[in-house]
C-alpha cells in the first residue's frame, strides 16, 4: 500500500470547455501516409503504393483509419490530459472510435476540436489512488467533413506511489533466437499473405459466421529503434510540424520537473527545437530510455498508447478490406508493449446485427497479448460488411 494522495480539483475548471485545435502546418502528404503505415508495421498497400490504391475502392491511395492521431499535436490524449495533478506522470489508458465513411486524401487539411469529457479516481495495485480522465476529439478535414470521433483516456498517477508499490519487475530484454526470430518472420507473413489474398476484394457478410476466428497478427520483436520510428511518423514530433498550442504548459499539469521539459513550446522550438523535443527531454523520452522509463515506474523502454490503438484499428480494418468500414471500437489498454517483447493479436466474431442504417455489422471481440500470454489490451468493434446481393 501507499500514503500517496491525488488531487484532481483543477480537472473540474476544464471539463466541456474546447480547447485550442490541433492544427497542421500544411495539407498531409503521400509521404506523411506512408511513413505512418511503415511504422505501424501495416503493409496494407492502399496505403503506401499508388499504383495499387489507384485500382482501389476510393481511386487512389489514402489514409488508413488510424491515421488521424497522427495529425493531431498529442496522440489524441489532449483533452484527457488538462489540468492540474500534482507530482503525476500519466500512460494512455483505452480509446473509443466512432467513424464516419469518409476517407483521408494526400492533401487534405486535417484539424482536431478537442474538449475535456470527464474523469474519475479509482484505486489501483498499480499506483495507488489514479485518475481515469477522458476527453473527445473531432477530426474534421478542410470541407468540415467528420472523419472520426475519438474519447481518449489517459490514466495519470503518482510516479514515486507507482516505485513504492513494487510494480518495477522485468528490467531485461528476452532473448530470441535465430531460429525463433525466422519463425517469427513466418507468423508476421501469414496476416500480411491475408491482405494481399483480399486485395482489392469484397469480405462479404454472408460468409462470416458467429464463433469465426480472424487471422492472427504478430509484430515484433519492439526495440528502441521501432519505437523511435513510431515516435516520428507523428506529425507533431517534427520541428514545426504542426501549429503548437499556447494553452500547453507542462509544469502547470504537475508532471514531475524532470519530466514536465517544455515539449512544444512554440516560442523555444524556434530558438533551441532540441529543447522541445519530447523524445529526448520530457515526458516522452521514458518510452526510449529506460533510465527514464524506470523513474516513472516502468521496468524498459516501452510503447506509445496511440500507437497500440492503431495496431487494433488497422488489425480490424485489414481484416475487413476497403469495401468494409469501422464503425465503432473501444479498447482498453492493460499494459504497454516493452522492448524485446512481441504483440500478438487475435480477434473472434461474437454477433451479427443490422443498425438502424440498415447496415450489416459484425460484432468481434479482440485481445492483444505478448508472448507469454500477458494481456496487453481488450477491445470490441462492431464492423459493416457488404453482402453479396447489394
Amino acid at each position: 500500500m501507499t500514503n500517496a494522495t491525488l488531487d484532481c480539483s483543477d480537472l473540474d475548471n476544464y471539463l466541456g470547455k474546447p480547447l485550442e485545435p490541433g492544427r497542421l502546418r500544411e495539407p498531409i502528404s503521400g509521404t506523411d501516409i506512408r511513413r505512418w503505415a511503415q511504422a505501424m508495421h501495416y503493409p496494407n498497400r492502399n496505403h503506401y503504393d499508388p499504383d495499387f490504391g489507384a485500382n482501389s475502392r476510393h481511386g487512389r491511395m489514402h489514409a488508413p483509419v488510424s491515421f488521424p492521431v497522427a495529425c493531431d499535436d498529442g496522440h489524441g490524449t489532449a483533452p484527457s490530459c488538462i489540468g492540474l495533478i500534482p507530482e503525476s506522470h500519466m500512460i494512455f489508458g483505452g480509446d473509443e472510435w466512432w467513424f464516419e465513411d469518409t476517407p483521408i486524401f494526400p492533401g487534405d487539411d486535417i484539424t482536431n476540436e478537442r474538449i475535456p469529457f470527464d474523469y474519475v479516481v479509482k484505486e489501483t495495485g498499480f499506483a495507488g489512488p489514479t485518475c481515469f480522465q477522458r476527453g473527445d476529439n473531432f477530426y474534421y478535414n478542410q470541407h468540415g467533413d467528420l472523419i472520426s470521433k475519438q474519447r481518449s483516456t489517459s490514466i495519470r498517477y503518482n510516479a514515486k506511489a507507482a516505485r513504492e508499490m513494487g510494480s518495477l519487475t522485468g528490467f531485461d530484454d528476452p532473448e530470441w533466437t535465430d531460429a525463433e526470430l525466422m519463425a517469427l518472420e513466418d507468423r508476421k507473413y501469414q496476416w500480411i499473405k491475408m491482405l494481399h489474398e483480399l486485395g482489392h476484394g469484397k469480405r462479404y457478410i454472408n460468409d462470416i459466421a458467429v464463433g469465426d476466428a480472424l487471422p492472427t497478427r504478430v509484430i515484433g520483436p519492439h526495440s528502441i529503434a521501432s519505437f523511435t520510428t513510431e515516435w516520428r511518423a507523428y506529425l507533431f514530433t517534427l520541428w514545426c510540424g504542426v501549429h503548437r498550442r499556447t494553452d500547453l504548459d507542462m509544469e502547470a499539469m504537475g508532471f514531475t520537473a524532470e519530466m514536465a521539459g517544455k515539449e512544444q513550446d512554440p516560442v523555444l522550438e524556434l530558438d533551441n527545437p532540441e529543447q522541445t523535443d519530447g523524445a529526448y527531454i520530457g515526458p516522452s523520452r521514458g518510452h526510449l530510455f529506460p533510465r527514464w522509463a524506470r523513474h516513472i515506474g516502468m521496468p524498459r523502454g516501452y510503447g506509445y498508447g496511440a500507437s497500440m490503438g492503431a495496431w487494433i484499428l488497422d488489425y480490424l480494418a485489414g481484416w475487413a478490406g476497403e469495401w468494409g468500414q469501422l464503425v465503432h471500437v473501444n479498447a482498453q489498454y492493460r499494459g504497454p508493449a516493452f522492448t524485446g517483447d512481441i504483440t500478438i493479436m487475435d480477434g473472434s466474431v461474437t454477433e451479427k446485427s443490422t443498425d438502424d442504417k440498415g447496415r450489416q455489422l459484425v460484432h468481434v471481440d479482440f485481445v492483444m497479448k505478448n508472448q507469454l500470454g500477458t494481456v496487453m489490451a481488450k477491445a470490441t468493434g462492431e464492423i459493416a460488411l457488404p453482402t453479396r446481393d447489394s
